[in-house]
């Protein structure tokens, strides 16, 4: 357990329900197990071709470059490994993990994790981003993190500076909830953004925390506002103990059909279920596509309505047919 003094300020204290201290304070109910549990819900050791390296997809991987956070979430994905004593990996312990992303030139992107990186030092994320921006074949870089969230001090000019160590670094964050884009926080993210360094969102969906349409709607107009893109809306890991957070699958496409519409594309996220076992993401949502027969397509607005969409005829365009006279 490790809360900062910034989030523990966001929690009411008259509140057990708080959606801030039930993110962060440890429950009994963390002990119950339910079918489904999984101490390592999305496969990552069963997909670890190198120490502290995960490739589930051909063409990025994921770099555990530290096992320490500044808050330490009750529904964490790697709980089963985050805070374990080994804190942030020096590059030499990252040596096998960088010559697999070296050789295997398909891999396109590197996707440093944790634990948060952005807890280690500034020096030691600039030393990690030079030697990932000596490796031509890596077109891009992201950092997930959550503090901005959570200790949003740590977002300073001198820490921009070494992210811009890496020409094509992106920020992916973790704003669960309204509350939590305090102050500080957005003093944080206006500092990324005016730096050009592009930031993105995932917000994990969790019972009794966010599980409702308009404090979703809240957060993510919230998140635009400060040049945030939604990116994703995640169903909670299948992590052990973690049952009392996690909310039925149909409740997620019930909210994403309740903002369609609500919200302009920049603000609306993907749900995503990242499936047990390692198998990738897997977009969910509420059923637009109604009937197909032939070349019409009968598909579903927001509003209930049933549209039918024509398709063109098969066979050349009118500039082939042209061409070939």
């Amino acid at each position: 357990m490790s809360i900062t003094p910034h989030y523990a300020s966001l929690m009411d204290p008259d509140d057990p329900a708080c959606p801030i201290r039930r993110q962060a304070v440890p429950h009994a109910r963390e002990a119950v197990e339910v079918p489904g549990d999984l101490r390592d819900p999305l496969g990552e050791e069963l997909h670890s071709p190198a120490p502290e390296l995960v490739q589930r997809y051909p063409d990025r991987v994921l770099l555990l470059a530290t096992d320490r956070c500044a808050v330490y979430c009750r529904f964490c994905t790697r709980s089963r490994m985050v805070g374990d004593g080994g804190g942030a990996r020096s590059l030499a312990k990252l040596e096998a993990a960088l010559r697999y992303i070296e050789t295997n030139t398909a891999i396109r992107e590197v996707i440093v994790s944790g634990g948060d990186p952005l807890v280690m030092s500034t020096a030691r994320i600039r030393a990690l981003l030079e030697r990932l921006a000596r490796i031509e074949h890596i077109l891009t870089v992201r950092i997930g993190t959550r503090a901005p969230v959570t200790i949003p001090q740590r977002i300073d000019d001198e820490l921009c500076d070494a992210l811009r160590t890496h020409p094509a670094l992106w920020v992916m964050t973790h704003f669960n909830h309204p509350k939590e884009l305090a102050p500080a926080a957005r003093v944080a993210l206006a500092r990324l953004a005016d730096r050009g360094i592009p930031v993105m969102n995932q917000t994990v969906l969790l019972r009794g925390i966010n599980d409702e349409a308009a404090i979703l709607e809240a957060l993510f107009r919230g998140l635009v506002r400060e040049r945030v893109r939604p990116y994703y809306l995640l169903q909670a890991d299948p992590v052990r103990g973690t049952g009392h957070l996690r909310t039925p699958l149909q409740r997620g496409i019930e909210l994403m059909a309740a903002l369609q519409g609500r919200l302009s594309g920049i603000a609306l996220p993907k749900f995503v279920v990242d499936t047990p076992g390692g198998r990738g993401k897997v977009p969910v949502g509420p059923q637009t596509l109604v009937a197909r027969e032939g070349g019409r397509t009968t598909l579903r607005t927001f509003r209930g309505e049933e549209v039918v969409y024509i398709d063109p005829p098969l066979g050349p365009g009118p500039i082939e047919s042209a061409r070939r006279s």
